[in-house]
């Protein structure tokens, strides 16, 4: 998933936090840790702390290195261990969407930011800008019409509306006219129509709906998802599109 999904956004993001010319940043929800290797990578002088709420995640992250130090910790986004005003800036890759409560998780970043601090993270548009996942959700509906094993498309694409964005960000203390909202839109490639097919039936949480609901059926699913990306979209060097909303909030 990190190169067809998460790279290209990740390369946005550090884009977006080199401009900052931060000292101190603080990475969370990090997961596999595509945007710290990056920010290393981009940010040679600046102190770089990355986080996630798993354990497993940091220590998986941690094992992928980096070109250079960085502080690893588990830590909650909803208390944040770290003291008032501590980093210039706060990134988050598609996290956001998973927050119990999002306009709770905005104050305890603006928290921990400095004045003229920023948080830049994005969240994915729905599925109709996300195509891959689009036709996924489609071919897993049609193969299992009774009990489709889908609700991950409508966790992870669920938070695209910048009203209600702007309205969590301002009741998380962040300035009306200090928040951004830019949609952008990647292509998203795969070298055959498996990989996607693969990537969300068998490495994504929507692998547990589908041996949860349908035992037996996983390899029944990935290959009716790979056929439906073959149909609309060939069997190699696919090029599809997808989109997700970038936003950034400075603290003022």
């Amino acid at each position: 998933m990190v190169p067809m999904l998460f790279a290209p956004y990740a390369d946005d993001l550090t884009a977006r936090a080199a401009a900052l010319a931060p000292n101190d940043v603080l990475e969370v929800a990090a997961g596999t840790g595509v945007v710290t290797r990056r920010l290393a990578d981009t940010l040679p002088t600046a102190a770089i702390t990355a986080t996630d709420l798993s354990p497993a995640m940091v220590a998986y992250a941690q094992e992928q290195g980096t070109s250079r130090p960085v502080t690893w910790r588990d830590a909650d986004i909803m208390a944040l261990p770290f003291a008032d005003g501590q980093f210039d800036a706060v990134l988050c890759q598609f996290g956001v969407m998973f927050l119990p409560d999002r306009s709770q998780g905005y104050a305890e970043v603006r928290r921990v930011l400095r004045p003229g601090g920023t948080l830049v993270f994005n969240t994915w548009t729905g599925p109709e800008g996300n195509d891959f996942m689009r036709t996924t959700v489609a071919a897993l509906t049609e193969l299992f019409p009774q009990d489709p094993p889908v609700e991950l498309a409508a966790k992870v694409h669920g938070y695209h509306d910048e009203t209600q964005i702007r309205a969590d960000l301002a009741a998380g203390g962040f300035a009306p006219d200090a928040v951004e909202v830019e949609l952008l839109e990647l292509p998203c490639r795969a070298r055959d129509n498996d990989h996607p097919a693969i990537a969300y039936c068998q490495g994504s949480p929507m692998r547990d709906a589908i041996e949860t609901r349908h035992p037996g059926r996983l390899d029944d699913a990935t290959a009716a998802v790979a056929a439906a990306i073959a149909r609309d979209y060939g069997t190699t060097d696919l090029d599809a599109r997808m989109g997700a909303l970038v936003v950034t909030a400075t603290k003022r």
